[in-house]
């Protein structure tokens, strides 16, 4: 039986294929019908940028705040220091607190693009934590995790938690399947996690917690805590696990993750891995990483042959100009046309710029397409030259061996790995 939902929000989310599970969704509708409804995402800070895996969710926060509610977002400044192992085959490695805090700092930009955090900016301690307006936060879970007392947060905290049922979850269940390590250290990030919940409702009356599939369990312990300390009626809201048409994890390429900070992966790339999207998955994207109306990215994801190339850059343009502005979409849709239907150079492909030191005698070619980022790895590189994929100022490539020197470079030397993938190297001035 199909839910209509009587809520803007949970009709948005359902009709654009952001809902997986719900605790309780006719309770949690009601809920959002009476009144402004505060709700949270947490982010554990274990690189300087956020990736496109992370991007479903941040458009579910702004959804959140566009239909009239509070989003939160939590940093997780307390919980990186221990690592969340779902579905994890090994440890995170321990960052410092000094790289959490750069971390945060880079992740802030992005958030920014996307809520509307009044005069507190996107700042961990910015914003009006009390007020009634639906301006976003930004929360720092290191405020409470820090200055736990141990064996007080056992008493009180830990007695709630049944070991039996956290083994159970499927995320900690498939680690000890497959005999593989579950250390103390990573056992105790659900009930850090859960405990977060907790506060933050306490604090400032956040009633849901938001997240991916795989958040499912730590989100329901959150749940249960609350339930049992405060007594108070909170929710839980999960969003699929994406994949493309093709199985591929979402937001993965050839060259690695989708960074959206524009420092780690130019506007021009970003753009181009939308426009690379399949025919199958294209309206499907337009629904959950814009803001199209939803007959609109229908009608555009049903064209066929070359009509549904207008679609993808549709889509392209969309989505990088809620992240990166109008003038980079528009920079990284001309810069396209040139390079693809004209075989120029553009002003806005990725750059790679060697110094006549870092040359010397000679650097091989194999190594540019690698330190391009077209390919991850030599053995890529040279596996690309041998299927004809690759291409050297637009002329057909093939061999390995060759060496670039600083003379060759007098001129942009333009690299391509395929039909749509391209960049340029450069000799330092």
């Amino acid at each position: 039986m199909t839910y209509h939902p009587k809520s803007d929000f949970l009709r948005i989310i359902i009709e654009r294929g952001f809902l997986a599970d719900c605790t309780n969704l006719q309770e949690l509708d009601d809920y959002l019908n009476k009144g402004m409804v505060t709700a949270y995402i947490g982010y554990d800070a274990t690189a300087s940028s956020l990736h496109v895996g992370h991007l479903l969710n941040i458009m579910l926060l702004r959804w959140f705040q566009k239909t009239g509610n509070k989003p939160i977002t939590l940093m997780g400044g307390g919980t990186t220091k221990v690592g969340d192992p779902s579905f994890r085959a090994d440890e995170r490695p321990l960052l410092t607190p000094e790289q959490i805090g750069a971390n945060i700092d880079g992740m802030q930009k992005v958030f920014a693009r996307y809520l509307d955090y009044g005069d507190g900016k996107a700042t961990p301690t910015g914003g009006d934590a009390v007020g009634q307006d639906n301006t976003a936060m930004m929360r720092n879970n290191a405020e409470w995790l820090d200055h736990l007392n141990y064996l007080e947060f056992l008493r009180d905290i830990g007695r709630h938690f049944s070991v039996n049922r956290m083994l159970s979850f499927e995320s900690v269940k498939s680690r000890l399947d497959r005999e593989q390590s579950l250390s103390f250290l990573e056992f105790n990030y659900m009930i850090l996690q859960a405990y977060d919940f907790l506060e933050l409702n306490r604090r400032y009356g956040c009633v849901l917690q938001m997240g991916g599939s795989d958040q499912w369990g730590n989100i329901v312990n959150g749940i249960d805590l609350t339930r049992r300390v405060l007594d108070n009626e909170i929710f839980g809201l999960t969003t699929p696990l994406l994949t493309t048409s093709d199985g591929r994890k979402m937001g993965k390429s050839q060259g690695g993750a989708i960074w959206l900070n524009g420092d780690m992966l130019s506007p021009y790339e970003f753009w181009q891995f939308w426009r690379n999207t399949t025919d199958a998955d294209t309206g499907r994207f337009l629904k959950l990483f814009t803001e199209v109306p939803v007959e609109e990215c229908e009608r555009l994801g049903a064209l066929e042959g070359s009509e549904i190339n207008a679609a993808k850059i549709i889509l392209a343009n969309e989505v990088t100009t809620l992240l990166h502005g109008a003038e980079a979409a528009a920079a990284a849709e001309a810069t396209a046309r040139e390079v693809f239907e004209k075989g120029g150079m553009g002003d806005d492909l990725p750059t790679l710029e060697l110094s006549a030191q870092e040359i010397g005698d000679g650097i091989s070619i194999v190594q540019l397409f690698v330190r391009s980022g077209l390919v991850g790895t030599g053995k890529e590189a040279k596996r690309l030259f041998a299927d004809n994929g690759a291409k050297v100022n637009d002329a057909d490539h093939k061999d390995a061996g060759l060496l670039i020197t600083a003379a060759d470079l007098a001129t942009p030397l333009k690299l391509s790995a395929g039909k749509k993938r391209h960049a340029l190297v450069t000799l330092k001035a």
